[in-house]
């Protein structure tokens, strides 16, 4: 990989943000609003707050970085349809903690069309907020509730004095989900790095890996590239599995030592400019399958090869899903390991049993992305630019009616891929994933 200042890909533009709220609130009523919280501070422990993270709804409508910022949506307002509130410029503070942008830096950095600081908030509200007829915000924010119950009273007291009625309350989630589920090309370039950065790192973590190494160990090879890379450090939290540490689907303690004979999963991404990659690789921790690995593991690379090409406008993940299944029954049964003859089918031995999770889900600025998979409670059909991962899985229990062989292994392979108008692009391709590339890249250490 080149250096991360040579590949970085384009910012979202200022056009991009406006265009995403004028969407929006083309969407709403004329005498609608729409109100967001962005993210707060968290505090660590005392003196100490976690890192910064802007709440993703809000940070697709503004970009706008800074903590305890309030956006207000007011479809035909003459004076500008888009207010954001933000911290005051404060000297003293900006000392500890960085220079904040104020007001005038808001709407010169942001293009909203107008910016107050939170010194001014709810009188403001009050006003901006009157003759309102719904206010659209994310009904499972408390935070954003408890201002909207703040706002009534106030605004009841404007009412009693001759202004309008108060505002009924309708979910701004649903319709800003549905939006945010197609992504845009400028979406899909960072994605794409994203994966890129993702995919650096799982190769680096392979030509590092080595019996008595810590699980932990792998996993700082892989943030170190992370971060190296222009990341902001792990999509979510990174998964080092040895052995049948495997066998937890959301294993993050990574705190074993890597064993010689046995396999390690690796599920870990880069987050880069809020945008998530998300890659999973299974591989053996002295560079060589066994006999018996081998077999389980190209039985879950064909399922997963086969799922990816099945990627294509109008179809459905469910369909997908079903499709692994098979496969991977199918792989089981040529193994030996079930039989097509039981009172049970090995298809639904292998969701009940060996794969308890589902093949995909969306990918973008969450790692588990918004958008509802069953609109109106029917699959949804895949479009162009949506986004999701193809993530089979096989894990086998150290129990006794299993060939001894098989025991206690996990494996999951997991690639990120966007739908395109002629079917599909993988976005995490640069890391290896045949047995024989995988061998090859582990040899060059």
């Amino acid at each position: 990989m080149s250096t991360e200042a040579e590949c970085r890909p384009p910012a979202i533009s200022l056009d991009e943000y406006r265009r995403r709220r004028r969407r929006l609130m083309d969407n709403l009523p004329a005498d609608a609003a729409v109100l967001l919280l962005g993210a707060s501070l968290v505090t660590r422990s005392r003196d100490s707050e976690f890192p910064f993270r802007q709440d993703s709804d809000f940070h697709y409508l503004t970009g706008f970085p800074e903590p305890d910022a309030l956006l207000l949506l007011l479809p035909g307002r003459t004076e500008g349809e888009c207010v954001l509130f933000c911290q005051d410029r404060d000297p003293s503070m900006e000392a500890w903690t960085g220079y904040r942008l104020g007001a005038e830096g808001a709407v010169r950095a942001h293009g909203v069309d107008q910016a107050f600081e939170n010194a001014e908030r709810d009188a403001r509200l009050v006003e901006l907020l009157a003759g309102r007829v719904t206010l659209y915000l994310p009904l499972g924010d408390a935070s954003a509730l408890h201002l909207a119950e703040r706002l009534h009273e106030a605004l009841g007291a404007w009412s009693r004095q001759g202004g309008q009625a108060l505002p009924g309350l309708a979910d701004v989630a649903p319709m800003l989900h549905e939006q945010r589920l197609a992504k845009s090309d400028n979406e899909v370039a960072l994605l794409r790095h994203a994966g890129d950065i993702s995919a650096h790192a799982h190769r680096r973590a392979m030509r590092a890996c080595r019996a008595g190494l810590a699980e932990y160990q792998l996993q700082a090879e892989l943030e170190h590239e992370f971060r190296w890379h222009g990341g902001s450090g792990p999509a979510y939290a990174s998964i080092v599995a040895g052995g049948r540490n495997a066998g937890v689907l959301h294993y993050i303690d990574n705190r074993d030592p890597l064993r010689d004979g046995e396999l390690v999963l690796v599920d870990a991404g880069v987050e880069f400019d809020l945008y998530a990659g998300d890659i999973t690789r299974t591989f053996p921790v002295n560079g060589r399958f066994t006999p018996a690995q081998r077999a389980l593991y190209e039985v879950v690379l064909a399922a997963q090869e086969r799922a990816i090409e099945a990627v294509h406008p109008g179809t459905t993940l469910a369909a997908i899903h079903r499709g692994v299944v098979r496969d991977l029954a199918a792989g089981l049964v040529a193994l030996g390991i079930l039989a097509e003859d039981g009172e049970e089918t090995p298809e639904a031995i292998v969701a009940r049993r060996f794969y308890p999770h589902a093949t995909s889900h969306w990918l973008g600025l969450d790692v588990h992305d918004v958008g509802s998979y069953r609109p109106n409670d029917e699959p949804r059909a895949l479009r162009p630019g949506m986004v999701l991962t193809i993530e089979p899985g096989l894990y086998l229990p150290d129990d006794d009616d299993l060939p001894v062989v098989f025991r206690g292994i996990g494996i999951r392979i997991e690639d990120d891929v966007v739908v395109t108008p002629e079917g599909h692009e993988v976005l995490t391709r640069a890391v290896p994933k045949r047995v024989a590339d995988i061998e090859a890249l582990m040899d060059e250490k």
